[in-house]
């Protein structure tokens, strides 16, 4: 593992000033400084949750599976387009999907996200 960064002049300056132990404090910082790959899957998720097409897509799953031809309908789109959203819903880990015959059927993939959609609605509502 490598060694961590020094603090830009002007925070170590501030630390110093603000602190009786600037050197211990500067370690806690570093300590809760969350990993590049923690940070890079919120991202992706953040990501995929910063559309409109793909939030409508999640709301029709809300409360039961759907299949593709089905979100067609929802998003009055073609089939590319869907097929885009829910890739991209897939690969953030955010939907999960089986084949039966021909057809492919989307589902919420943990209910949790069901509860960061609710927390958006509140906050929206509350802003």
């Amino acid at each position: 593992m490598s060694e961590p960064e020094s603090p830009p002049d002007e925070a170590a300056d501030a630390i110093e000033r603000l602190y009786d132990d600037p050197d211990a404090r500067i370690a806690t910082l570093q300590d809760v400084r969350p990993s590049a790959e923690d940070i890079a899957g919120q991202a992706t998720i953040f990501k995929a949750l910063g559309n409109e097409d793909r939030l409508r897509v999640l709301d029709a799953l809300r409360d039961s599976e759907r299949c593709g031809c089905e979100l067609q309908v929802v998003l009055d789109a073609p089939q590319s387009t869907v097929s885009t959203h829910l890739r991209k819903l897939k690969e953030a880990g955010l939907v999960k999907s089986r084949k039966k015959g021909k057809w492919s059927y989307y589902r919420i993939a943990d209910t949790a996200l069901l509860d960061v959609l609710d927390l958006a609605r509140a906050v929206q509502e509350d802003a």
